[in-house]
């Protein structure tokens, strides 16, 4: 017998719950539930008939509505939530009741009385965004109503939603001057913020709050040290401790994008300490992890699990300011979504890639000519032109990365990022004492930097200290473990490796490298090189062959005007690719 017809069919769905309401109930349960019934029979009921929807259901706090038409839902909502501000202004402020909305505009599985599928999935979503006694819409309604309703609408961009596959388009309803008067949102800053959490204490000892307390403190002032940071101060966060928070309330109270909470349970000689990245918008968790340590030395122990956290924490940030500036519309971009997207295509590090990142870190910078981190990815930007072969002009390149990096400095002498990318531009002007201190400066700013950290080791490799390098690259992994760019840490191990002729292990770190990122030309290199070193001629020139599809114009005279060591391992380099086969 076949399968029943799935019904279906477009509609408009609105989603409302009431703010608070557990805490009203708990407060009054009786007058609470006497005002929702009110509510229902005088206002969200009459209003629903009146623009041909449909009650779905009700929920103790919540109401799924279906609509035939999306002008009539988001005009159904926008009655609404005016005349609950009109009924709201002589109460309280802890007695209002107070509505949230989301509206959305899609495709519905019918299934009797009850609707069903992401059309109302992703309403309920919207819902939760909304601010108490606002309404949110996806990007379809809002198609759909411009120009033919009385409302204007804030852009929020495209926000990646739970458990919905693909990001979704939202608006804010502007309801104007009829809004209950309450203290008004906090604008979010350009820069990537965050709240950071007092860590709760899971130890069930009172005297392990300062351990706890302190974790958090520290992580506090190691993240405000970061520029691109924007991070609400240790007095506001710590009057949320011992209370039961809601992420997405407290990120809309305090005006940030992210939210930092965990926990530390100390037991014994040991400590656990967890700690997770929340998305305030959304909710999504973006990063979680756990340190285990023993307690020889308990500030010793604090201050390492501080600098893993704050260095694994902004790659994380990075990546997610990325990639939501990369999903917004070009005409809502500004100086620090151009700079975050201008990123995003920067460490993809391919020919087209960095020009892609070049006219919008240009961009970044006709916006706000006061950027120096925008200065210092453009400078990087020009370096990676120079050494990866983009340029026809190569000595040219490298001043003008040389000239922009010390323009960022010049902004802002306390950005690291500004003083990194001088010491890359060193590193390629094989100024090694130059490029040494410029990362010294760095991890002073910034010792979670964990870039900086690998490039310190790096550069001691290319001037012939590589025995002294691998604590580098250790620290730097440490760091931050999951960084997306910790194939340098590799990267540099395989050079190291190399240049000490330990040229197995140099080739599996090369590997690692290009495992990392496969269009990265200089790892092949450290790949040739170690196999013709160690003569394996049939696997060097299988690895050239490689190397050639990342660059086909590769070549000795390309090697000997870029490649950044000394003189001696330069020419070591040298010999082993003129064995492999590199033409000159």
């Amino acid at each position: 017998m076949a399968d029943a017809r799935v019904e279906r069919r477009l509609a408009a769905i609105l989603a409302a719950d009431i703010v608070g309401y557990s805490r009203l109930m708990e407060a009054d349960e009786t007058g609470t539930l006497t005002r929702v019934k009110a509510m229902r029979s005088e206002l969200l009921h009459p209003k629903v008939t009146g623009y041909g929807g449909r009650i779905v259901k009700t929920t103790g706090d919540g109401t799924l509505i279906e609509f035939p038409s999306a002008v009539d839902a988001v005009q159904h909502a926008v009655e609404v939530q005016r005349e609950m501000a009109h009924r709201n202004a002589a109460e309280p402020h802890g007695k209002r009741m107070e509505l949230r909305i989301g509206i959305n505009l899609g495709d519905i599985i019918v299934d009797g009385d009850d609707i069903f599928g992401d059309g109302v999935n992703v309403a309920a979503r919207l819902e939760s965004l909304a601010e108490p006694g606002g309404i949110c819409i996806s990007g379809t309604v809002h198609e759909h109503v411009l120009g033919k309703l009385d409302a204007e609408f804030d852009d929020m961009g495209a926000l990646t939603l739970k458990n919905i596959a693909k990001p979704v388009h939202v608006y804010r309803v502007a309801l104007g001057p009829m809004q209950v008067e309450k203290t008004p949102l906090l604008a979010l800053p350009d820069k990537p913020s965050i709240a950071v959490l007092p860590f709760t204490n899971m130890s069930g000892d009172v005297e392990q709050e300062y351990f706890a307390d302190g974790i958090a403190e520290d992580i506090i002032t190691a993240l405000a040290r970061v520029r691109q940071f924007f991070v609400i101060a240790r007095n506001t966060t710590f009057t949320y401790k011992g209370k039961s928070v809601d992420v997405h309330a407290l990120a809309k109270d305090l005006g940030v994008r992210y939210v930092l909470e965990g926990s530390v349970r100390r037991a014994g000689n040991r400590v656990r300490i967890t700690a997770q990245l929340i998305e305030g918008s959304t909710g999504n968790h973006l990063w979680a992890e756990r340190y285990d340590r023993e307690l020889e030395d308990i500030f010793a122990v604090q201050d390492e699990i501080t600098q893993m956290v704050v260095g694994a924490l902004g790659p994380e940030l990075s990546r997610a300011e990325q990639e939501r500036a990369r999903l917004k519309s070009p005409n809502s971009l500004r100086a620090w979504d151009y700079y975050h997207r201008g990123l995003w295509y920067l460490w993809r590090l391919g020919a087209q890639d960095i020009k892609e990142a070049v006219g919008l870190l240009n961009s970044s910078i006709d916006l706000d000519p006061a950027f120096s981190s925008a200065f210092a990815a453009l400078s990087y930007a020009h370096s990676r032109n120079f050494i990866l072969g983009y340029t026809a002009d190569r000595e040219a390149e490298l001043q003008t990365a040389y000239n922009i990096a010390v323009k960022a400095i010049s902004l802002d002498k306390a950005d690291a990022l500004a003083h990194w990318a001088l010491g890359v531009v060193y590193i390629h002007k094989r100024d090694h004492p130059s490029a040494l201190d410029k990362f010294s400066a760095v991890m002073n700013l910034n010792p979670s930097f964990s870039q900086a950290v690998a490039q310190f080791g790096l550069v001691l490799t290319f001037c012939g200290r590589s025995n002294e390098a691998f604590p580098y690259f250790d620290r730097a992994e440490r760091i931050s473990p999951k960084d997306p760019f910790g194939f340098q840490a590799w990267f540099g191990r395989g050079w190291a490796n190399f240049f000490l002729e330990n040229f197995d292990e140099a080739a599996a770190c090369a590997r690692k490298t290009i495992h990392g990122s496969s269009n990265f030309v200089w790892a092949y290199v450290i790949l040739v090189a170690a196999l013709s070193s160690a003569n394996q001629p049939k696997t060097a020139a299988q690895a050239l062959d490689e190397l050639f599809k990342v660059k086909r114009d590769f070549s000795i005279s390309f090697v000997e005007a870029t490649a950044p060591m000394d003189d001696s391992r330069r020419a070591t380099l040298i010999a082993a690719l003129r064995k492999a086969g590199v033409p000159e």
